[in-house]
């Protein structure tokens, strides 16, 4: 199965809030997925991750996305590091 890292998005966040509230109102969510050819299922996963968020919330979660990507990085350097020391003060003693 392809993950969503590795598809190429059709629509950006903002977008789907829009696709979302739109859904919310008097066409309906069916009609709302035929007229952007989205799938249901597609649908129900946008709700869950981005339900009750607005243009701006997505953007901020979407820059803590980001950071939290560079601080796993920089602690998994650290880690390496460390053990690389580890190793080397266990051979000198």
């Amino acid at each position: 199965p392809v993950t969503e890292g590795l598809m190429k998005k059709r629509f950006s966040e903002e977008q789907i809030i829009r696709i979302l509230k739109e859904a919310e109102g008097a066409e309906g969510r069916l009609a709302v997925c035929r007229k952007h050819g989205i799938t249901e299922q597609t649908y129900y996963r946008w709700r869950s991750k981005y339900g009750g968020m607005s243009v701006p919330d997505v953007r901020r979660l979407r820059e803590l996305e980001k950071e939290n990507a560079r601080l796993k990085k920089l602690v998994a350097d650290r880690s390496l590091e460390i053990d690389v020391m580890k190793e080397l003060l266990g051979k000198n003693l």
